[in-house]
């Protein structure tokens, strides 16, 4: 039944990106669709449970339906731009109901859910904020991208959401090395750095630059707060995302002057370095990370700060002293039941945590409500226009 174009009444919007519809009974998770539409669906796989379709033809088109702003994320294109093809407030309201249907579906908390906009993106129509780009090139060089679910590369023209210092570089107007993967990263400064296949990149004499000053890091600054971070090490993507959710954390800590506060899944000290602030010179934070180089860019960042004892280890692995807060800030599978013991066994006072996924968010919200954990409060940011994915800072206190 893959490939065969069907006829759908489009539903809600779903965890993942898609509408639910239904079609002789059977649930079919449509993408490139939006709730409410009639629309001519390819079906692109099959299961006992469900069906999978792209929206190829759009019958009755809602109110929210704008002129895609990157047609090459369309239906058989590439992922990363699936709600392109609605307005920016729709994005945000289905993001919203997503976040809203998960709480009450996983976490039995009901409550309403608001999805705020970056500063500035309404401005750029949600565009042009990516400082982190990540592309891969086909057998003859050309820079693009996998299609969704798909090992394909599709070259492309351009990226619609990259910021300026990176959309001038002109990554897709020139030949590759094959089979290649093309990072680059622009940081405050705006002078990007491009690694090929882990090579610094000569941009001027397009080739490796192998000159052990070649420089692998760019520099990021937060308020007041000056990081170094690999070009290829983990950070926040969008341009204002960083200081968004240090703005978030700081307030869901509370005053933590004197205080012991666990900042698990560190990375590169995003929140370490504010936080090591708030505690002052008799607190202290315990940072633990287990990826080697995330920890390198972290010691780099935190050297200075003798309030912070830093850890390799992994968070699942790790014995917990007591903190008086816990921040968590886990990869997209979420924190699960192991962390989730291990931090309430020590009973801080507060867990703020920061989560990019909300079914692994609500699940981990129950899993604290387990332990006497109830949620205090949440909020969301949309730091990821054109996709499906939010950001969310969650609160949760003892009782």
């Amino acid at each position: 039944m893959s490939g065969q174009v069907v006829e759908l009444e489009v539903g809600a919007p779903a965890h993942g990106g898609h509408c639910v519809a239904r079609l002789d009974g059977r649930v079919v998770f449509v993408r490139h669709a939006l709730p409410g539409e009639r629309v001519r669906a390819q079906v692109t796989g099959t299961g006992s449970r469900f069906w999978r379709a792209d929206a190829v033809e759009v019958l009755e088109p809602s109110d929210d339906r704008v002129a895609s702003v990157w047609p090459a994320a369309g239906p058989g294109g590439v992922g990363g731009g699936e709600l392109a093809h609605a307005s920016l407030d729709a994005q945000r309201r289905w993001k919203a109901q997503v976040l809203a249907e998960q709480l009450r579906r996983l976490a039995h908390d009901d409550r309403p859910v608001d999805v705020l906009g970056a500063p500035g993106d309404d401005e750029r129509g949600g565009l042009a904020y990516r400082t982190r780009l990540d592309l891969v090139t086909d057998d003859e060089g050309r820079a693009g991208m996998f299609g969704w679910h798909s090992h394909e590369v599709h070259p492309l023209d351009t990226m619609p959401l990259a910021v300026e210092a990176i959309a001038d570089l002109g990554l897709f107007d020139r030949t590759w090395p094959a089979q290649a993967r093309i990072v680059a990263a622009a940081g405050a400064d705006d002078q990007p750095v491009v690694l090929v296949d882990d090579d610094v990149w000569d941009l001027r004499r397009h080739c490796a630059d192998r000159r052990p000053t070649a420089r692998r890091a760019v520099r990021e600054q937060v308020g007041r707060d000056i990081y170094r971070v690999a070009a290829d090490g983990f950070w926040q993507a969008h341009r204002c995302a960083p200081g968004l959710l240090v703005d978030a954390v700081l307030a869901g800590a509370g005053d933590v002057d004197g205080a012991v506060v666990a900042d698990l899944y560190a990375g590169a000290g995003l929140f370490t370095v504010p936080l090591a602030a708030a505690v002052g010179p008799t607190g202290e934070v315990v940072a633990v990370e287990g990826d080697t180089r995330a920890v390198r860019d972290a010691r780099r960042n935190v050297h200075h700060l003798p309030q912070v004892s830093l850890l390799e280890a992994d968070v699942r692995d790790s014995d917990f002293v007591h903190a008086d807060v816990v921040v968590l800030d886990p990869p997209r599978a979420g924190a699960r039941q192991v962390v989730v013991d291990a931090v309430a066994a020590g009973r801080p006072d507060r867990v703020v945590y920061v989560a990019c996924d909300p079914a692994a968010l609500a699940r981990d919200i129950a899993l604290f409500a387990a332990h006497g954990y109830v949620l205090d409060g949440l909020s969301a940011y949309d730091v990821f226009p054109m996709t499906h994915h939010v950001e969310t800072v969650a609160v949760l206190v003892r009782a």
